[in-house]
């Protein structure tokens, strides 16, 4: 259940539902899975998954939600190979070729008799409300994922006054110029992994990983116009980690000292080791988020 990477968002505006009411309108939209002809299905489900556990997990003034999606999986060479099939019908029974417009009818035609038959994959998507700094922290290394999310949950409450939580300090530049001048940024030090892009052609990428990002060849790449859009950066509170250029955070790795004080922690029951995990995680994001931002510039608030 520990969150594997961050896309984190600040509310504009303080977020007043308690987690009774979060709770019941979340019920209202669950999830239901795909009809024989949808083609996505979004709904709500409880993020611990036991019978009857409510929607919204709430602890320690962090409010825990779960957006399961499914779809159909129509792979495009399927779809094409009967849409070959029907031309070539037409052709020998008609001698004619379908035009531009006919096969796109066709193309929906077959998608719409394949639908029923197609598989269906699921995923679920975790993200905590903590209402105490206002922000909303969604574990997706995808933003696309995080603002389908978003546009879910707004839809679902009707209001989600949100914004990609974003620094004083630009990324990339502070990134890169950590990396020129060997310079640990606060409470970070820098790992061993980048990625850097030259400015002026964004196709010329180079990626260093299991290396000394302070040797010489990754200050000549820096020093020749190349900039950081991802960095590895190990917070002394004992998170490791990879920001990039959006302040989006991937690849969380708590060391030993945080895992170990958790499986010191006595549970009985699947619900216990769950809202200990939650409490914990909740607890150490606490104070790692606000000294990100910190490292960054402090945070952006206009």
């Amino acid at each position: 259940m520990w969150f594997k990477n961050l896309q984190l968002y600040r509310f504009t505006q303080p977020f007043t539902l308690d987690p009774e009411e979060l709770d019941r309108q979340l019920a209202l939209k669950p999830f239901t899975g795909c009809n024989s002809q949808d083609r996505i299905s979004l709904g709500w489900t409880a993020p611990l998954n036991l019978p009857d556990a409510p929607m919204v997990h709430a602890a320690n003034g962090c409010l825990m939600l779960c957006l399961q999606r499914q779809e159909k999986v129509l792979p495009a060479a399927v779809v094409n190979e009967f849409l070959e099939d029907r031309i070539e019908e037409i052709k020998q029974q008609e001698d004619r070729r379908p035009g531009r417009k006919e096969k796109i009818e066709l193309k929906e035609q077959i998608i719409f008799e394949l639908l029923p038959r197609a598989f269906t994959r699921s995923r679920k998507l975790f993200a905590y409300i903590d209402t105490r700094q206002q922000l909303l922290v969604i574990n997706s290394a995808a933003a696309k994922q995080a603002e389908e999310f978003i546009v879910t949950l707004r839809d679902t409450i009707d209001t989600l006054p949100v914004v990609p939580l974003k620094s004083h300090g630009e990324p990339s530049q502070l990134m890169t110029r950590w990396l020129a001048d060997s310079e640990n940024p606060g409470q970070f030090a820098i790992g061993g992994e980048c990625e850097l892009q030259d400015r002026s052609d964004s196709a010329s990428v180079v990626k260093c990983k299991n290396i000394d990002l302070q040797s010489d060849e990754v200050k000549s790449h820096v020093a020749n116009g190349m900039i950081a859009r991802k960095l590895e950066l190990i917070w002394d509170g004992g998170i490791e980690f990879v920001a990039d250029e959006n302040l989006a955070i991937k690849r969380l790795r708590f060391d030993d000292v945080i895992m170990d004080q958790l499986e010191g922690v006595n549970t009985e029951s699947a619900a216990d080791q769950f809202d200990a995990d939650f409490a914990s995680m909740t607890a150490e994001f606490e104070r790692f988020i606000p000294a990100l931002v910190e490292a960054f510039g402090g945070p952006q608030t206009a």
